[in-house]
């Protein structure tokens, strides 16, 4: 048993078989309610910054430093979140008590302060992640082990199935509530009640937009940027372009991560909610390569999986990606070096 963590595996089935609480039903208050009224455990971080391989723009990663040789275990965010959000405390609260390192890298512009170059991030970004992995694996003789959120979920499996090159620098990784169809999830979130989110993240995402445009005028049409009142018009004006697709279509197609999930060969965990806002469930991958574990929960909502009676708990996510990382590494000990992989299944 994981020190830190008494009642890791008190109940392992309850770790492979998501049920949310019957007090809160619905995808909706699934995502909205752990990620606002539940509270969040304190982390202490230390904040690095470090300067992007062109020299013209910057990162900053927030750490945990563990015991020598333990695991490390790093997390990118989703869209707009941080080293703050809910689902990164909860997690690093749990690597910390076990010992292990941690990092938090912030994409572009959501560390607090603007980023300097006229690019920010998006869902595709594996060339991004690519320089940020290798640059932080060196420091840890240990597990290396990647997870990612929504956004950074999707870009993750981006560089897993890209490179094809992780199986030798990450032992294991997760992917939880990623949009895997893109233009699926887009559509989503542009119809009803979704719309809320849209207007949430577009209050943080043109504020930052204008600013960037301040700095370089022109970088992108002003009025078509105001006017833009959902994800679509906003990545057509700004997200597209900046970072060399087409526009939105052509964006969202390529960027999406459902394309690679056959080209991954690192372990690798899959963790979406079947009533997730964001990504409804009939458009969730059904198959996927060897090595990947597609675990499809009823319910969750985005990022959200409760746990407790009122007013719960935030910990099952955390705990199923550490116990994930766990089984890849007695499964790669048994193995005595050969290459792991884990039967691809879906279930609740």
């Amino acid at each position: 048993m994981a020190r830190g963590d008494t009642a890791y595996c008190a109940d392992c089935s309850e770790l492979l078989h998501y049920r949310a609480p019957a007090w809160l039903p619905g995808g909706h208050l699934q995502t909205i309610y752990p990620a606002t009224a539940i509270r969040k455990p304190a982390v202490a971080f230390r904040r690095e910054r470090w300067d992007t391989p062109c020299g013209q723009d910057f990162i900053d990663v927030d750490l945990i430093d563990g015991e020598p040789g333990a695991p490390c275990v790093m997390l990118f965010h989703g869209l707009e979140g941080s080293s703050n959000s809910h689902y990164a405390r909860a997690l690093m609260a749990l690597v910390k008590a076990r010992g292990w390192h941690g990092a938090i890298p912030h994409f572009r512009g959501c560390s607090g302060e603007a980023n300097l170059a006229p690019r920010f991030y998006h869902s595709g970004d594996a060339q991004e992640l690519d320089w940020i992995i290798r640059r932080l694996r060196p420091r840890y003789p240990g597990p290396f082990y990647v997870a990612g959120v929504s956004l950074g979920g999707n870009a993750l499996l981006r560089w897993l199935g890209e490179q094809q090159q992780g199986a030798g620098i990450v032992d294991a990784a997760v992917s939880v509530s990623a949009p895997l169809d893109l233009a699926a999830g887009g559509a989503a979130l542009s119809r009803g009640f979704n719309r809320l989110y849209t207007r949430m993240f577009l209050q943080t995402l043109k504020p930052k937009a204008l600013a960037k445009l301040e700095r370089y005028p022109g970088l992108f049409d002003r009025d078509k940027l105001l006017a833009a009142t959902d994800l679509y018009s906003f990545d057509n004006v700004v997200t597209a372009p900046l970072h060399g697709y087409r526009d939105t279509d052509d964006y969202w197609h390529r960027a999406s991560a459902k394309h690679v999930l056959h080209d991954i060969t690192v372990p690798t965990l899959i963790l979406n909610a079947r009533n997730d806002p964001f990504m409804p469930g009939q458009f969730l991958p059904t198959s996927a390569s060897k090595a990947v574990t597609l675990q499809y929960t009823e319910t969750g909502g985005h990022v959200g999986f409760p746990t407790g009676p009122f007013p719960g708990r935030i910990d099952w996510l955390a705990r199923r990606i550490l116990h994930f990382f766990d089984g890849s590494r007695a499964g790669r000990d048994a193995r005595a070096g050969a290459p792991a992989t884990v039967r691809s299944s879906i279930h609740g």
